[in-house]
């Protein structure tokens, strides 16, 4: 697609720890070294509950293109997470396709749930 991918892992079919992942790439895009990632596990609800452990992360599990959009649109997403048991090869690019090409729409109610999920990693 023309992006620049840094690759985390894993890096053979044995047996891994995806909170491993999910630590390695959070914490590049928390740290602005990416800006989203991507993360593929069995379901993607594992990956997205290990990368929201990193403050500034906001990591989304979505299996329709509504839902992708609607993350980033609505709640600035920088995380994509995907369960590989639930999409194709071909569906998940369409997903990580919408997911890098859409914007945060911004505006006010979204901005200020935004900072309201910001605040929570602080609380």
């Amino acid at each position: 697609m023309g992006y620049e991918v840094a690759d985390f892992g894993a890096t053979s079919a044995e047996s891994c720890d995806y909170p491993e992942f999910a630590q390695a790439v959070g914490e590049a895009v928390a740290e602005r070294r990416a800006e989203r990632g991507l993360l593929i596990c069995t379901t993607g609800i594992g990956m997205a509950m290990a990368a929201n452990k990193i403050s500034g992360v906001r990591a989304a599990p979505a299996l329709s293109e509504d839902a992708v959009r609607m993350t980033r649109e609505h709640n600035d997403a920088n995380v994509l997470t995907l369960g590989a048991r639930y999409v194709d090869e071909g569906r998940a690019l369409e997903l990580i396709r919408i997911f890098l090409e859409t914007d945060f729409s911004g505006g006010a109610r979204h901005v200020r749930r935004v900072a309201k999920l910001a605040q929570l990693e602080h609380a």
